[in-house]
């Protein structure tokens, strides 16, 4: 059974910082690019930050570059994303999400999303 599932988020003020973490299961994760989502209240999902199978390539939204940071650990099938100088804007409901693509098929998997809020 293919699960993912988020842990981490909190309410935090301004300025703090928070680690995001994945546990996957029931999946090959060493072969999935792993990326994190947020949804915020009346706004639609937007990527955050994703990391390669491997680890060896990451990507940022443009609001979270130099703050947020995406590493993974495969030995743990663990995918973390360290949030630091957090703003009010930063507040939504995070999500996780394992994707493999090949010439034949492709695997999209979600969890179901941790919420972080940012306020004083």
């Amino acid at each position: 059974q293919v699960q993912l599932v988020e842990s981490g988020g909190e309410l935090v003020q301004p300025g703090g910082s928070l680690r995001l973490s994945c546990a996957a299961s029931g999946f090959t994760f060493s072969s999935y690019a792993m990326t994190w989502y947020r949804q915020a209240p009346g706004k639609e999902r937007e990527l955050v930050a994703g990391i390669t199978s491997v680890g060896d390539s990451t990507n940022y939204a443009d609001s979270v570059k130099g703050r947020f940071t995406v590493s993974r650990d495969n030995a743990k099938n663990t995918v973390y994303l360290q949030m630091n100088s957090l703003k009010p804007e930063d507040t939504a409901v995070y999500y996780c999400n394992a994707r493999r693509i090949t010439s034949r098929d492709t695997w999209i998997y979600w969890g179901q999303g941790t919420q972080v809020t940012v306020s004083s």
